[in-house]
């Protein structure tokens, strides 16, 4: 019982994290095409505090992975393993094996 609680907490902050890096990426893409503005002083503390939060989960991705050049892939990796991550909690918890 107690591990399905952990699992379903687990769940949550994974689910937060994903929705982070959806924002971090549209945000980069209106930055990019000038929709919006860095000197826009919510939109750059917006950047900084997103940045900050994920940049600690996306740095190991990114020494790990290959040069891909202007395109950065390890917000999708990220993506991908909290997804299985969240799996296989949620299948350890069902399961009842924790």
């Amino acid at each position: 019982m107690l591990f399905q609680t952990l699992s379903q907490i687990v769940g949550y902050l994974i689910s937060v994290i994903i929705v982070l890096v959806i924002v971090q990426f549209v945000l980069s893409l209106l930055i990019s095409f000038n929709v919006v503005s860095m000197q826009n002083r919510w939109v750059a503390a917006i950047w900084t505090s997103v940045g900050a939060l994920l940049d600690p989960l996306l740095r190991p991705i990114r020494r790990i992975m290959p040069e891909t050049g202007a395109i950065d892939f390890s917000p999708l990796v990220l993506i991908v393993l909290l997804n299985i991550i969240d799996i296989v909690l949620q299948n350890l918890a069902r399961s009842g094996l924790a």
